[in-house]
């Protein structure tokens, strides 16, 4: 029985030998039997999060969305970690100053290009990373643009759609492709999710991943139809497809094609017409000639995606379904925008379910880059790409076509992980307790915790959390401390107080 690695590699190179010998461009390729079920290596069951929409798409009359909250501590401190990696020094302060509803639409509604601020990543030698050609690099350059970006939703709209349309390079094996799909969306972020989907459909990093190169008139290949369908854009046991609507979706899709070229991999992706099944389809009881945009076309159309659509991008910021005038409004902004995205997020940040008592744990990637940004320390490290992967979040590399699992974010293997991941990123800031550096040796426990709070820029701590750390702070050292034990045993109880607080429950979730 060969090793797991072993298994994938033999996997990836019969992959390639086939793309060698039938998509060279030399001639037809050979016919072979059509296939009607998906690669194993893809095959996962529907995502656990968010909860499937109701399968009624029609809206009450007279729904409305209610008006936002207040903008207090707590809720600015709540909009900055859900739309974005938490805030540096001053911008719980702004959103307090302007309010939900300006910072929640400010948000929404960047202008140009995004800025990075701060020191280019580098790793522990100082040299540059090297995104497309070194592992981890890849993870420490969108960790990066995380941490600097003054365009924070963008980004966590990337990271969105990098889970929504989860593609993984243990398969697509090139950092090339992966980064190039990362800007596509990126580009889309908060665009229309027709040009997203049309985009995502014939991104090249996908074509592989859900086997679209595999796809053709001699050889129909099921994947992608049925992802786009059960996980992208309507939903599993809703009544929005049939299997025969996947196979002819699958027809649809034909005529993706790539050129394998030795020594370099995949290269000329293309759409070919003559690759293309030219016959007539049904597809949701409609019949033509249907391509690949006629495909995307009647995905959204279906009358099962608005739903689907503003249940599941709701999930990603709230944990609880949202209520029927609530998704029936959002349905109705959605369509009547034209697909739009941003006009749907800016509603949900709006909304005030998004501030209920009901917390999110923070996905590991979204702690780290939020410990960054608190600290005001750029990417120094090559460590941080290696902790994704004990935290259970590697960029580029989510388990499945389904995405990463939430509730696998805190357990009892990734939650060490985070641990770890706090102390890397306190490192330069750590009380050496027997260094040169005196520490203070009258500190008091009240002082202690003060100071801590201050170092961390004050994030809001429940009481039951506020109580636990405090009496640590009074109770930690000994009641007498010898004259050479004053400033070191002081040092590590500074020391120990951030990272009490930053491994918290409270630290944990947003």
């Amino acid at each position: 029985m060969p090793s797991p690695l072993l298994e994938r590699r033999l996997r990836r190179k019969h992959r390639h030998d086939r793309a060698h010998a039938h998509q060279s461009g030399h001639g037809k390729p050979r016919r072979r039997r059509r296939r009607r079920h998906r690669d194993e290596a893809v095959v996962v069951a529907p995502p656990n999060r968010p909860p499937a929409p109701n399968p009624n798409p029609k809206p009450p009359p007279g729904s409305k969305l209610p008006p936002p909250p207040d903008a207090s501590h707590r809720n600015a401190e709540r909009l900055l970690w859900r739309a974005g990696f938490g805030p540096r020094r001053g911008d719980v302060q702004h959103v307090v100053s302007v309010g939900i509803d300006a910072a929640a639409h400010a948000l929404a509604n960047p202008s140009g290009a995004g800025t990075l601020a701060g020191p280019d990543p580098v790793d522990e030698d100082g040299y540059a990373i090297a995104p497309e050609d070194v592992w981890g690099h890849d993870h420490l350059w969108w960790l990066d643009r995380m941490v600097r970006s003054d365009q924070q939703l963008v980004e966590r709209m990337t990271l969105i759609w990098h889970d929504w349309f989860a593609t993984s390079n243990d398969k697509v094996s090139s950092q090339h492709l992966m980064l190039q799909q990362n800007e596509t969306f990126r580009t889309n972020a908060l665009g229309s999710f027709k040009d997203l989907l049309t985009a995502v459909t014939q991104d090249p990093a996908m074509l592989v991943w859900l086997d679209g190169l595999e796809n053709n008139q001699w050889d129909v290949n099921e994947n992608y139809a049925r992802e786009v369908m059960e996980l992208f854009t309507l939903g599993a046991d809703r009544g929005a497809y049939t299997e025969d609507d996947v196979r002819e979706l699958a027809r649809a899709f034909t005529g993706f094609r790539a050129d394998w070229v030795e020594g370099s991999g995949l290269e000329n992706f293309r759409y070919d017409s003559r690759w293309h099944d030219g016959g007539s389809k049904t597809v949701f009881g409609k019949t033509g000639n249907f391509d690949w945009r006629d495909a995307v076309r009647l995905c959204l159309e279906n009358p099962y995606h608005a739903s689907f659509f503003v249940t599941k991008l709701w999930g990603y910021f709230v944990p609880t379904p949202p209520d029927q005038a609530t998704r029936a409004a959002l349905q109705k902004l959605y369509l009547d925008t034209g697909y739009g995205i941003a006009p749907v997020v800016e509603a949900i940040l709006k909304h005030p379910a998004l501030y209920s008592d009901r917390v999110m744990v923070k996905p590991p990637v979204v702690f780290n880059a939020g410990l960054l940004r608190m600290l005001g320390r750029p990417i120094d490290t090559t460590a941080w790409a290696w902790l994704g992967d004990v935290s259970g979040q590697h960029l580029f590399m989510p388990p499945n076509v389904a995405g990463w699992d939430d509730s696998t974010w805190l357990d009892t293997s990734t939650w060490r992980g985070r641990s770890t991941m706090v102390a890397y990123a306190l490192d330069p800031s750590y009380f050496d307790p027997w260094g040169d550096r005196e520490y203070d040796k009258t500190e008091d426990a009240p002082t202690a915790f003060k100071r801590a709070l201050d170092f961390l820029g004050n994030p809001s701590l429940t009481t039951e959390t506020r109580e636990a750390v405090y009496a640590f702070s009074g109770s930690c050292l000994p009641a007498v401390l010898r004259e050479w034990e004053d400033s070191p045993y002081r040092a590590m109880r500074q020391n120990a107080l951030r990272h009490l607080m930053l491994t918290s429950s409270d630290w944990q979730t947003s």
